[in-house]
């Protein structure tokens, strides 16, 4: 009586299949897992000298990273002002930022995480010039 092949896999191949697997896995985690750019051609905002003297930093471009506390106002035609919680040495700050409209398409929620790059106009008030969430 002839024998019959075996079909019980190789294990070269077994090792193989579980090795692409494995590299599959932490390739995805990584390309998933990575946050976007947080504007860092941008000096970071220091929070002390906003406090002291927002005036000071007219004119001038700053990153700054937090969550969203409230959303203060809307309106269609000029934008929307936020409250961004800002954590610091010191504990929590609070900037008020204001959209403008051009900015109006990204889809701001309350208690997420975001990445502004603001300037800072007459007066001391924050203008974002740009959003990312983190």
């Amino acid at each position: 009586m002839p024998r019959r092949a075996s079909s019980k896999p190789k294990p070269a191949i077994l090792l193989g299949v579980a090795a692409a697997i494995v590299v599959t896995v932490f390739a995805g985690k990584s390309l998933i897992g990575r946050k976007p750019a947080a504007f860092t051609d941008v000096a970071p905002l220091n929070m002390e000298d906003l406090l002291e003297n927002g005036h000071m930093l007219r004119g001038n471009e700053y990153a700054v990273e937090g969550s969203v506390d409230e959303k203060l106002q809307w309106t269609a035609d000029r934008g929307q002002i936020i409250s961004l919680r800002v954590d610091t040495p010191g504990g929590n700050e609070f900037i008020a930022i204001e959209v403008p409209q051009e900015l109006s398409s990204t889809n701001i929620e309350i208690r997420q995480k975001y990445a502004f790059r603001v300037r800072f106009r007459e007066g001391g008030i924050a203008v974002a010039t740009g959003i990312n969430r983190l």
